[in-house]
């Protein structure tokens, strides 16, 4: 019975994974720099406890669970990993939403 706590212990650690924020990530600035971030002029650099954020598509709107902060938009609860599509489609493992690609994890 070595296994229960084996199984428990991967259990734990998928739903900890799963639940894991986003990690912010230095940005280009546009304007004023997201809450969190510090500005040099030319890039906005994350804070502790920034929440991760992305530049704005086209469009000027934000992926669901992203809130809007100038060029900017914020991951909020439950946001998924999203990204500026290049091109019309999105790679394998990501969905369309509107100017973005969306983790479908």
């Amino acid at each position: 019975m070595k296994t229960v706590p084996a199984i428990s212990a991967l259990i734990v650690i998928g739903v900890a994974y799963a639940a894991s924020p986003l990690t912010p990530i230095p940005l280009p600035q546009k304007g004023s720099c997201p809450f969190g971030y510090t500005s040099d002029s030319k890039h906005c650099t994350p804070s502790n406890g920034a929440k991760f954020a992305i530049l704005k598509g086209p469009s000027g709107s934000c992926p669901s669970n992203y809130s809007s902060q100038g060029a900017y938009c914020v991951a909020e609860s439950y946001a998924r990993f999203a990204f500026v599509k290049s091109s019309g489609s999105c790679p394998s493992g990501y969905g369309s939403q509107g100017d973005y690609c969306v983790s479908d994890r």
